[in-house]
């Protein structure tokens, strides 16, 4: 992951805390935003910046110094607030929008309005979020035991295109292919997206596509090594 792409979190209730911490341990830009002084000020040294800002105030958003931003993480727990917000920084041109919702209908209304990821996750799932943030190549992992785990990626650059045998995954990664996600997007009548996801119990011959999400169950050491194809 590039280090110098910036990552803000607006809001810093609890779940906004977690990211913003996450991503900061991990060496990358962090901006926090919120409109509370006593917060603000309590994280000016623990991030790469800390700015004070009501982001329901629309003037005030325009004038801000958002320029910058890569992706926007929309922590704020009203419901009305970080509707606003979602809609002021899309205005912004802010390129990435990972908004959460509370609930089934907020959820609805901030992919309508243009949020890229909505999750609807309590508070203690920031730290998961963040770390998937810092590293996009790994999507999801579960631990099997202390020593193996499954765990989701990317295909890497070099085997797109290319057949599913060919990566050799047990010979060289000692890695097992649980199974091949293909993700295939397509469009309802009225313009939004729908997003379908195949689980395909791989053929050998099965040509690797950009989007395809392999599914991989190893040891802990082999998946961290297997990351750094990617």
């Amino acid at each position: 992951m590039e280090k110098n792409k910036v990552f803000a979190v607006f809001g810093l209730g609890s779940f906004g805390q977690s990211v913003a911490t996450v991503l900061s341990n991990n060496g990358v830009n962090v901006m926090v935003v919120d409109n509370n002084p006593a917060m603000v000020e309590s994280y000016k040294n623990k991030v790469t910046s800390a700015l004070l800002l009501d982001t329901t105030d629309e003037v005030a958003m325009a004038k801000a110094p958002l320029g910058d931003i890569d992706v926007a993480i929309i922590a704020l727990n009203s419901i009305e607030d970080s509707i606003v917000t979602t809609v002021l920084l899309k205005k912004r041109g802010v390129s990435y929008l990972v908004c959460r919702a509370v609930s089934a209908i907020h959820a609805q209304v901030l992919r309508q309005i243009g949020a890229n990821e909505v999750v609807n996750l309590q508070e203690d799932e920031g730290k998961r979020i963040a770390e998937r943030l810092v590293a996009p190549e790994i999507l999801n992992t579960v631990a099997v035991t202390k020593e193996y785990s499954i765990a989701e990626f990317y295909v890497p650059r070099q085997f797109i295109e290319k057949p599913l045998a060919s990566m050799k995954l047990s010979e060289k990664y000692n890695l097992k292919l649980v199974g091949l996600k293909r993700v295939t997007v397509a469009v309802d009548k009225i313009g939004n997206p729908i997003r379908t996801e195949t689980l395909l119990y791989a053929i050998g011959d099965e040509i690797l596509r950009e989007d395809d999400v392999l599914v991989l169950v190893g040891k802990n050491p082999d998946l961290d090594d297997f990351k750094e194809l990617l």
